[in-house]
């Protein structure tokens, strides 16, 4: 993570030693835009990266150029996420019996440097397109949440997974954030309609540093009767909703893997961009 930091670092400070484009004697000042697109899940319910369930992706941007090769971008977006091991495709006995679903809402902020193959200069007929590569930092936020049917009112109801604690950590005291870190990497193609107006695609891994996207981990808890006690109408939400197992008599063992800890939840984001250029006229050198 320390060495990505410092690579996005280095190549900003070279970015900003670089000239910024002047066009027929106007001075861009930057791009503002908008992105819409889809955005994927991959962790503990999605093992194999199966493509099965994207979900919408809108967001805002600023760019700055730094020259024709490098350009520092400011954006904010918002996803969805979902899964189910339900609707995976995975062929394994033991996701298809824990049964396990989620949703999640992401609001991202995130500054990247984007990297140029080509000369890319706005309205040129020759310089006019260009892929390139972007990496960078962002944070972001999410709290999953399911459904669950009530047989009392015949009902479905929403819940947040977080602070029910499926996994025992109201009980430890270890209940997990509501932000992460997280590291975009990906490419895409940048193209200049005329000298106001790019289009591009782009899609972009994000690695994240948590592993409660998806509000699974580590284990079922090894005590559920004293961890989720039975309310006045029986057996509470959280009791429901952290073993959801088609066969919960043969998966309510104590201490049983529910997850799988080491390794970090990531998502995709796939987009397509529009920005118009802002620019400002300056005369030309003699």
């Amino acid at each position: 993570m320390k060495k990505i930091f410092l690579f996005v670092f280095a190549a900003i400070s070279i970015s900003i030693e670089t000239n910024a484009q002047v066009i027929d004697g106007e001075f861009n000042q930057g791009e503002f835009g908008f992105t819409l697109g889809g955005a994927h899940y991959f962790g503990d319910l999605n093992t194999r990266s199966e493509l099965n369930r994207p979900r919408p992706s809108v967001g805002l941007f600023f760019r700055k150029n730094f020259g024709n090769y490098i350009a520092l971008k400011v954006a904010g977006r918002f996803a969805q996420v979902e899964y189910a091991d339900a609707i995976s495709r995975n062929n394994n006995l033991y996701h298809k019996t824990r049964n396990l679903s989620f949703h999640s809402n992401l609001f991202e902020f995130s500054v990247v440097g984007d990297f140029n193959f080509f000369k890319y200069v706005p309205g040129s007929e020759y310089y006019g397109f260009t892929p390139y590569v972007t990496l960078g930092v962002g944070v972001f936020s999410y709290d999953p949440y399911t459904f669950l049917f009530n047989k009392t009112n015949n009902t479905v109801e929403k819940y947040y997974l977080r602070p029910l604690g499926t996994e025992g950590q109201a009980a430890n005291n270890t209940e997990y954030g509501t932000m992460a870190i997280c590291v975009p990497f990906g490419v895409g193609m940048k193209y200049s309609i005329n000298k106001k107006v790019n289009l591009n695609f782009e899609i972009s891994q994000r690695f994240t540093n948590t592993d409660y996207l998806d509000d699974v981990s580590t284990s079922y808890v090894k005590d559920v009767a004293t961890v989720f006690p039975d309310g006045p109408n029986g057996p509470s939400p959280a009791f429901l909703l952290q073993n959801r197992s088609l066969v919960p008599n043969d998966f309510n063992t104590n201490g049983r893997q529910r997850g799988w800890s080491k390794q970090k939840d990531q998502y995709v984001i796939a987009e397509v961009g529009v920005s118009f250029n802002i620019s400002t006229y300056r005369c030309p050198n003699p």
